[in-house]
Protein backbone atom coordinates (compact mmCIF):
# COMPACT_ATOMS: atom_id res chain seq x y z
CA UNK A 1 0.00 0.00 0.00
CA UNK A 2 1.52 3.49 -0.66
CA UNK A 3 1.66 6.37 1.24
CA UNK A 4 -2.19 8.02 1.30
CA UNK A 5 -3.01 11.33 2.77
CA UNK A 6 -5.83 12.32 4.63
CA UNK A 7 -7.69 15.35 6.80
CA UNK A 8 -8.52 15.10 10.21
CA UNK A 9 -11.03 18.21 10.67
CA UNK A 10 -11.96 19.34 14.23
CA UNK A 11 -13.62 22.03 16.17
CA UNK A 12 -9.91 23.54 17.21
CA UNK A 13 -8.80 23.39 13.23
CA UNK A 14 -7.77 20.94 10.62
CA UNK A 15 -4.64 18.91 10.02
CA UNK A 16 -3.57 17.07 7.02
CA UNK A 17 -1.87 13.65 7.97
CA UNK A 18 0.47 11.41 5.58
CA UNK A 19 0.36 7.46 6.26
CA UNK A 20 3.27 5.21 5.57
CA UNK A 21 1.40 2.30 3.78
CA UNK A 22 5.13 1.02 2.81
CA UNK A 23 5.86 0.63 6.20
CA UNK A 24 3.03 -0.01 8.17
CA UNK A 25 -0.09 -1.65 5.59
CA UNK A 26 -1.77 -3.12 8.18
CA UNK A 27 -1.94 0.02 10.34
CA UNK A 28 -2.79 2.64 7.19
CA UNK A 29 -5.39 -0.21 6.12
CA UNK A 30 -7.10 -0.21 9.25
CA UNK A 31 -7.23 3.32 9.95
CA UNK A 32 -8.18 3.95 6.40
CA UNK A 33 -11.19 1.90 6.99
CA UNK A 34 -12.27 3.35 10.03
CA UNK A 35 -12.11 6.80 8.36
CA UNK A 36 -14.20 5.87 5.48
CA UNK A 37 -16.92 3.69 7.60
CA UNK A 38 -17.06 7.22 9.21
CA UNK A 39 -16.10 6.08 12.97
CA UNK A 40 -13.98 8.88 13.46
CA UNK A 41 -17.05 11.09 13.04
CA UNK A 42 -18.04 12.74 16.55
CA UNK A 43 -15.35 10.55 18.56
CA UNK A 44 -13.03 12.82 20.60
CA UNK A 45 -9.57 13.40 22.02
CA UNK A 46 -10.09 12.16 24.90
CA UNK A 47 -6.74 12.18 26.32
CA UNK A 48 -4.35 15.19 26.54
CA UNK A 49 -0.77 15.14 28.23
CA UNK A 50 1.42 18.41 27.65
CA UNK A 51 4.85 17.14 26.37
CA UNK A 52 3.74 13.66 25.82
CA UNK A 53 0.90 13.31 23.40
CA UNK A 54 -2.83 13.73 22.49
CA UNK A 55 -5.02 10.81 22.15
CA UNK A 56 -8.56 9.78 20.10
CA UNK A 57 -10.72 7.90 17.51
CA UNK A 58 -12.53 5.30 20.35
CA UNK A 59 -14.44 8.02 22.57
CA UNK A 60 -17.45 10.29 21.78
CA UNK A 61 -18.41 13.61 23.97
CA UNK A 62 -20.73 11.30 26.33
CA UNK A 63 -18.01 8.76 27.49
CA UNK A 64 -19.46 6.44 25.90
CA UNK A 65 -16.69 3.85 23.97
CA UNK A 66 -17.86 3.33 20.22
CA UNK A 67 -17.37 -0.50 19.12
CA UNK A 68 -14.50 -1.50 17.02
CA UNK A 69 -13.05 -4.28 14.89
CA UNK A 70 -10.83 -6.90 15.75
CA UNK A 71 -7.96 -5.62 16.38
CA UNK A 72 -4.62 -5.41 14.68
CA UNK A 73 -1.28 -6.42 14.46
CA UNK A 74 1.07 -4.27 15.96
CA UNK A 75 3.68 -2.99 13.37
CA UNK A 76 6.12 -1.20 15.69
CA UNK A 77 9.22 -2.79 14.47
CA UNK A 78 8.90 -1.26 11.04
CA UNK A 79 11.30 1.18 11.46
CA UNK A 80 9.29 4.33 12.22
CA UNK A 81 9.71 6.56 15.27
CA UNK A 82 7.92 7.96 17.82
CA UNK A 83 9.05 11.44 17.26
CA UNK A 84 7.42 14.55 17.35
CA UNK A 85 4.01 15.00 14.88
CA UNK A 86 4.27 11.25 14.21
CA UNK A 87 0.56 9.19 15.22
CA UNK A 88 0.48 5.89 16.06
CA UNK A 89 -1.49 3.11 16.95
CA UNK A 90 -2.70 3.44 20.93
CA UNK A 91 -3.27 -0.08 22.28
CA UNK A 92 -3.82 -2.07 25.97
CA UNK A 93 -0.63 -4.17 27.64
CA UNK A 94 -1.76 -6.34 25.00
CA UNK A 95 0.67 -6.08 22.17
CA UNK A 96 -1.73 -6.93 19.53
CA UNK A 97 -4.56 -4.97 21.02
CA UNK A 98 -5.09 -2.24 18.65
CA UNK A 99 -8.17 -1.34 17.01
CA UNK A 100 -9.44 2.37 16.03
CA UNK A 101 -7.63 4.81 18.85
CA UNK A 102 -4.55 6.70 18.01
CA UNK A 103 -2.28 9.35 19.03
CA UNK A 104 0.06 11.95 18.39
CA UNK A 105 3.14 12.67 19.68
CA UNK A 106 4.04 16.17 21.21
CA UNK A 107 7.62 15.13 21.80
CA UNK A 108 10.36 12.08 20.91
CA UNK A 109 8.79 9.17 22.90
CA UNK A 110 11.78 7.09 22.34
CA UNK A 111 10.78 4.78 25.22
CA UNK A 112 7.48 4.01 22.82
CA UNK A 113 9.07 2.84 19.75
CA UNK A 114 9.73 -1.02 19.94
CA UNK A 115 12.89 -2.66 22.22
CA UNK A 116 12.60 0.37 24.25
CA UNK A 117 10.49 -1.05 27.20
CA UNK A 118 7.97 -3.50 25.02
CA UNK A 119 6.99 -4.54 21.49
CA UNK A 120 6.19 -0.75 21.10
CA UNK A 121 3.74 1.12 19.99
CA UNK A 122 3.35 1.66 15.90
CA UNK A 123 3.68 4.78 14.04
CA UNK A 124 1.61 4.68 11.02
CA UNK A 125 1.53 8.23 9.60
CA UNK A 126 2.92 12.10 10.36
CA UNK A 127 1.22 15.25 10.83
CA UNK A 128 1.84 17.44 7.53
CA UNK A 129 0.03 20.49 8.23
CA UNK A 130 -1.96 21.74 11.22
CA UNK A 131 0.62 20.83 13.96
CA UNK A 132 -0.37 24.46 15.50
CA UNK A 133 -3.79 22.75 15.90
CA UNK A 134 -2.16 20.15 17.28
CA UNK A 135 -0.39 22.14 19.51
CA UNK A 136 -4.09 24.00 20.29
CA UNK A 137 -5.31 20.67 21.45
CA UNK A 138 -2.08 20.04 23.56
CA UNK A 139 -2.46 23.06 25.46
CA UNK A 140 -6.63 22.28 26.56
CA UNK A 141 -7.06 22.16 30.08
CA UNK A 142 -7.89 18.57 31.74
CA UNK A 143 -8.84 16.19 34.34
CA UNK A 144 -11.48 14.16 35.24
CA UNK A 145 -14.39 14.15 33.10
CA UNK A 146 -16.60 11.01 32.52
CA UNK A 147 -15.39 7.46 32.58
CA UNK A 148 -11.70 8.87 32.24
CA UNK A 149 -9.96 9.87 35.81
CA UNK A 150 -7.55 12.20 34.51
CA UNK A 151 -6.43 14.03 31.60
CA UNK A 152 -9.03 14.43 29.53
CA UNK A 153 -9.97 18.02 27.80
CA UNK A 154 -12.68 19.61 30.44
CA UNK A 155 -13.93 21.29 26.84
CA UNK A 156 -14.56 18.87 23.97
CA UNK A 157 -11.94 18.00 21.12
CA UNK A 158 -14.14 16.80 18.06
CA UNK A 159 -13.01 14.64 15.63
CA UNK A 160 -15.49 15.77 12.98
CA UNK A 161 -14.64 13.73 10.14
CA UNK A 162 -11.48 12.15 8.63
CA UNK A 163 -11.64 12.18 5.08
CA UNK A 164 -9.05 10.02 2.72
CA UNK A 165 -7.87 12.11 0.08
CA UNK A 166 -5.55 9.15 -1.47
Amino acid sequence: MPQVKALIKTNKGEMGILLDGDKAPISVENFVQYAKDGHYNGTVFHRVIPNFMIQGGGYIADGSQKDTRDSIKNEADNGLKNEPGTLAMARTSVVDSATSQFFINLQNNSFLDHGGRDFGYAVFGKIESGMDVVNVIAAEATGAKGAHSQDCPLNDVVIESITVVE
